[in-house]
């Protein structure tokens, strides 16, 4: 606050005066942000879905873990589920069959085997009355002897192929099975995912569509991991604000923010700069105004406000703890100098002043003033102008 007064002259002229003291100087910008969290959970459409939302959580419910927050429907996905059970059940009744038929065709091999093997004993005992027989009837017998051994090896051989090539198919089916299981249980988790549930409990807050711009809402096409309803995480917040070209110069980060919020009435808080985005965004379509997104942390706050709520706040873009400061309307340009006019009895001294940080109403002075001078706030008449004092060089 500045302690200004008015001195009553000879010719009753009525000066308006500033009396300097040490004061801290702070420079702050107004901005109005809203309030984010800082985590969040963003529940996603599945990958490979493109479907129709069917049921949406109401915006800004409060959701416990487990509950039901989005419905998708994607008939693409569901059609290949049903194909890819049918084809699981067809390859499965098919490889039942495959394995019916084998083992008839073992049991048919087998019977013939030992049907051999008979005949090879009954060919033996006969062999007995090969010394009571003629060279002719012996010769047909050790003709069918060997015959029925060959008929031996050959059905062994059958049996030996007839496995490795059973093993062969019977593999091929299982194999077969195996993919269509694993894809048919990769099939039923996307269904099961087009079913989207809180996994933990929070504020729910449904995401806006990339067609529309809006809010999401029941009927609208969603796609691959495109955002459906966020989940803040709210023990810890931030606030966003947009800034315009000419603020957005003067933040820095880090610098220091206080906090009151519209909604909260008596909360207060404070933090600091924690982000400045460098690339603007247009105020409206085909504007040439931009606007940069700032960030600050919520480092305390008497109650931590919930998101979406609107901060006022104040950023302090330089802060000087006890230094001279004075009224900009009391510092002139005279030959390029700044100067002051100091009272000195009842006239004024144009007096040389070095300035350090400045806002839109005050300056800092860092040489040319002391505590106890007392400046015009105007500048005074040439009659009541009298000597003036300019800063040592070196000091200029």
């Amino acid at each position: 606050m500045f302690c200004i007064s008015s001195c009553n002259l000879k010719n009753k002229e009525n000066i308006s005066t500033y009396t300097v003291s040490n004061i801290d100087f702070e420079n702050s910008i107004l901005i109005e942000g809203i309030v984010e969290p800082i985590r969040f959970i963003n529940l996603v459409c599945p990958r490979n879905v493109d479907g129709i939302v069917t049921f949406l959580i109401e915006n800004g419910t409060y959701v416990d873990e487990g509950d039901v927050v989005c419905i998708i429907e994607d008939n693409n996905q569901q059609n290949n589920y049903d194909n890819l059970k049918i084809s699981l059940e067809n390859a499965i009744a098919e490889l039942n069959k495959v394995n019916a038929d084998l083992k008839m065709q073992y049991a048919l091999l087998e019977a013939q085997v030992r049907n051999n093997e008979v005949d090879t004993e009954i060919a033996d005992l006969d062999s007995l009355q090969f010394m009571f027989a003629t060279p002719t009837q012996r010769r047909i017998k050790e003709l069918e002897l060997e015959m029925a051994y060959i008929e031996k090896v050959k059905f062994e051989q059958k049996l030996k192929s007839l496995d490795i090539i059973n093993q062969s198919e019977v593999r091929k089916l299982e194999i077969n099975i195996q993919q269509l299981t694993t894809r048919l249980q990769s099939a039923e988790k996307i269904l099961e995912e087009l079913t989207i549930k809180a996994p933990k409990k929070g504020l729910a807050i449904v995401a806006d569509s990339r067609m529309t711009g809006g809010k999401l809402k029941v009927g609208d096409n969603v796609w691959n991991n495109m955002p459906l309803v966020i989940i803040p995480e709210i023990s810890e917040m931030k606030v966003k604000m947009a800034v315009n070209e000419t603020d957005f110069r003067h933040i820095s980060e880090n610098d220091s923010v206080t906090y009151t919020f519209d909604a909260m009435p008596g909360n207060s808080g404070y933090g600091r700069i924690i982000k400045k985005l460098p690339v603007g965004q247009p105020y409206k379509r085909d504007s040439k105004v931009k606007f940069f997104e700032v960030e600050a942390s919520i480092d305390s706050v008497w109650q931590l406000p919930e998101p979406g709520f609107t901060a006022n706040s104040r950023i302090i873009t330089t802060y000087i703890n006890d230094t001279i400061v004075v009224p900009q309307v009391a510092i002139y340009d005279v030959d390029s100098m700044k100067v002051v006019y100091v009272r000195n009895n009842k006239k004024y001294e144009m007096r040389q002043v070095m300035t350090g940080a400045s806002s839109m109403k005050e300056s800092v002075v860092t040489n040319g003033l002391k505590q106890g001078d007392v400046i015009s706030l105007i500048k005074p008449p040439a009659s009541y102008i009298r000597g003036r004092r300019l800063l040592p060089d070196s000091i200029r």
